[in-house]
């Protein structure tokens, strides 16, 4: 399968634009004339997608309907949420396509970034911290007593994708209970895997609980008032998933009646966050900028992952993070 026109609206640097330049050979490269800001962004509608057999970034899923020589779409990111729609299913299916995304780029950082939330949590580094830009006082039995150690502890993995599954090989080390809840609940090695429907059954148990849910019509909203009550006193939340997965107004609620010990946002609703918003003065409350898949090589590696799959797509293989 040669000749392809590949269609990318990407923002790359120069190492990762030369690398996919001289590796796409002898395929087509079109760049789009209004890129996506970055991998969280969706670009505008251009003309010249139309022409295109390959989209390569984050193309406009209005246009991707129209674009009748689409055969396939690889996203820049993980999420998926804005292509996650019946009509755009339906006519990449008519055609005989594909969408695959990123997970396998950002699995790593997302799971580290978690992990270190957790053990900075866990060693009581945030008040540490605080403390050294304050008075500056000795706080060393408060911060000894409140330290703790991870084993032992169970960790409740809302969503069982690449991520958490990273995050579990990760957690091993230090001998916790790991449950995982997802929709289709089939076995895997040292994890207790349940149904959402168990969802209420297993929150209580849980000293962490780590949001990875992505972002769909039956995920908004899903911890709610009611589900953060359902937690163990004490216990942390992470939210590394999307923003609207939660209701926020009844996590501060929590955070400032001391129901919830502390979280951990690095996404939120709106993003970026206004400076007032009262997430940022709410106690215990710890903020990320939506970096948790961030990392220096980031694009290098997007790029090779595209190439790779690009690889297999001419040869006829499957593709790697396929999602319909």
């Amino acid at each position: 399968m040669a000749g392809l026109t590949i269609w990318c609206n990407a923002t790359l640097g120069e190492p990762a634009l030369k690398l996919l330049r001289d590796e796409v050979v002898p395929h087509r490269l079109v760049f789009s004339d209004a890129p996506a800001v970055s991998v969280l962004d969706v670009g505008k509608p251009d003309p010249s997608l139309a022409a295109a057999d390959v989209a390569f970034g984050q193309p406009d899923p209005d246009s991707l309907l129209q674009a009748q020589r689409i055969r396939w779409v690889h996203l820049t990111s993980a999420g998926f949420t804005r292509y996650d729609r019946d009509d755009l299913r339906l006519a990449l299916r008519r055609r005989g396509g594909y969408l695959t995304n990123s997970s396998h780029v950002f699995d790593e950082p997302c799971a580290q970034h978690a992990l270190a939330m957790i053990l900075a949590l866990e060693r009581q580094l945030p008040k540490a911290l605080v403390n050294q830009r304050g008075d500056r006082a000795w706080p060393i039995a408060e911060l000894r007593a409140g330290s703790r150690l991870l084993n032992g502890q169970t960790i409740l993995l809302l969503s069982f994708g690449a991520i958490a599954k990273r995050l579990t090989q990760l957690l091993a080390l230090f001998h916790v209970r790991l449950i995982a809840v997802r929709r289709k609940p089939d076995p895997f090695p040292d994890v207790e895997v349940v149904g959402v429907g168990e969802l209420d059954r297993v929150l209580p148990l849980a000293d962490h609980v780590i949001n990875i849910l992505p972002e769909n019509r039956e995920t908004v909203g899903c911890i709610n008032a009611a589900r953060f009550a359902l937690m163990k006193r004490g216990a942390y939340f992470y939210n590394i998933g999307r923003g609207p997965t939660i209701d926020q107004d009844a996590l501060i609620a929590s955070l400032k009646t001391g129901h919830l010990g502390a979280a951990f946002l690095d996404v939120m609703v709106p993003e970026p966050l206004p400076p007032e918003h009262p997430l940022w003065t709410t106690p215990n409350c710890f903020i990320t900028p939506h970096t948790a898949g961030g990392h220096a090589d980031e694009e290098i590696r997007l790029v090779r992952h595209f190439l790779a799959n690009l690889q297999a797509y001419t040869r006829r293989e499957p593709l790697v993070n396929r999602v319909f």
